[in-house]
C-alpha cells in the first residue's frame, strides 16, 4: 500500500483545508496510507482520529511569498522540506503539496532527486480537450529557459505520463510555437524542433509544431515547451475561464434575460474553470524526480487535496518515476 505524504500548511487556505482533503482521499481508497506534515497541534489531533494516518510534526513554514531557494536552505524543519526528505528517506512513496510552487521545485530535486540523466524536472499536468480528450502539457513554469536536448526529455517524460495516466499506447508529441510550419518560432523553439525531429529514433514521436489554439482544440496527446511559455499559456487560460464566469455573473446582475440564460450555463462554466484549473486531476506533476511530486494550488480546496493523494497514489501504482527512469536511461 502506498504511502503519501501530505503538507497540511501548504497553500493559501487554512490548514483544516488540507484535513478535510486528507479525510475524503482516505474514504475514497481503502488501500491509501497518509503521512501528514505540519504542525503537531494540527497534524497530531487528526492522525489520532484517522486510521492509516501518522503525522510528521514539523517547526516550520515556508510562506507563498519567500525565496524559493533561500527559504529551503534556512527552513530546514518546514514541512515542504521535511515531506520531501520523507520521500528521500522511503518513509513515504510520493509528497503532494499546495504550497508556494518555487520551495517544492528546490526541495524536490534537492532531497527528492533527480532521475539519473534527466537534466531538469518538469511541471506537467493533464488538459482537457474536446468530447472528453484530454492532453499532457509541459513544462509548465519549472525551467524558463531550455536547452534542445531539455525539451527532448521533457517530450519522452510527457509520452510515459500519456501512457500511464491516460491510457494513450503510442502518444503523439507537438512542439508550442506561434504557428505549425517549421521553420516558425524563436530560435530556441526552432533548436528544439530540430532536436525532436532528430530524436524520433529514440522513441519520440514528433509530429511536428502546433499553435496556442491547439491545447483545448487540437487532436496532440503531448505538448511541450519551455516552463516560461507553458506557464504564460496555463495561465492564460485559467484567466480566460474566470473572465468568463466572472463577466456571466455580471451581466446576470445587469440583466432579468441574460440572468435566466446565465443560470442555465452556470454549472457548465464553472466545469470548465475546474478542468482548466487541473485540481481535478491533482495538480501538476513534477516529472524527473525519483518519486512523484504534485503541486496544487495555493487557493486550493478540499476536494483538490483529495485528488491530488488520490493522483500521487496513482502515480506510485503504476510506476511512473520509475517507467520514465528506463526510458531515459
Amino acid at each position: 500500500m502506498a504511502v503519501i505524504c501530505i503538507d497540511a500548511m501548504g497553500g493559501d487556505e487554512p490548514a483544516q483545508v488540507v484535513l478535510d482533503g486528507c479525510a475524503q482521499a482516505l474514504e475514497a481508497d481503502s488501500e491509501l496510507n497518509l503521512l501528514v506534515a505540519g504542525d503537531g497541534d494540527v497534524v497530531g489531533p487528526f492522525a489520532e482520529s484517522h486510521p492509516r494516518t501518522a503525522p510528521l510534526v514539523t517547526t516550520e513554514v515556508i510562506g507563498m511569498g519567500e525565496h524559493p531557494a533561500e527559504a529551503v536552505r534556512r527552513k530546514r524543519d518546514s514541512s515542504i522540506v521535511r515531506g520531501c526528505q520523507a520521500v528521500r528517506k522511503g518513509e513515504a512513496d510520493a509528497f503532494f503539496s499546495a504550497g508556494s510552487t518555487g520551495a517544492v521545485l528546490t526541495a524536490a530535486t534537492l532531497h527528492v532527486g533527480r532521475v539519473k540523466g534527466v537534466k531538469r524536472p518538469a511541471l506537467a499536468a493533464v488538459v482537457p480537450g474536446l468530447d472528453g480528450a484530454k492532453r499532457i502539457m509541459l513544462d509548465l513554469g519549472a525551467n524558463a529557459d531550455c536547452r534542445p536536448e531539455m525539451i527532448v526529455q521533457f517530450a519522452l517524460m510527457g509520452q510515459v505520463m500519456a501512457q500511464k495516466e491516460l491510457g494513450i499506447a503510442h502518444p503523439t508529441v507537438a512542439l508550442l510555437s506561434n504557428g505549425t510550419e517549421d521553420a516558425k518560432g524563436s530560435e530556441s523553439v526552432i533548436a528544439a524542433h530540430a532536436a525532436l525531429a532528430e530524436a524520433t529514433s529514440q522513441g519520440v514521436n514528433f509530429i511536428g509544431n502546433c499553435e496556442g489554439t491547439d491545447i483545448l482544440l487540437g487532436d496532440v496527446d503531448v505538448i511541450v515547451s519551455d516552463g516560461f511559455t507553458g506557464n504564460v499559456a496555463l495561465k492564460s487560460m485559467e484567466g480566460t475561464a474566470k473572465y468568463l464566469s466572472r463577466r456571466l455573473r455580471a451581466m446576470a446582475k445587469a440583466n432579468l434575460v441574460t440572468g435566466l440564460g446565465g443560470l442555465l450555463v452556470k454549472g457548465a462554466l464553472s466545469e470548465v474553470a475546474e478542468d482548466l484549473s487541473g485540481d481535478v486531476h491533482g495538480g501538476a506533476v513534477l516529472l524527473g524526480c525519483r518519486a512523484p511530486v504534485f503541486i496544487g494550488h495555493g487557493a486550493t480546496s478540499a476536494e483538490a487535496v483529495k485528488n491530488g493523494a488520490l493522483a500521487a497514489e496513482r502515480a506510485v501504482t503504476h510506476s511512473l518515476a520509475d517507467d520514465i527512469a528506463e526510458v531515459l536511461a
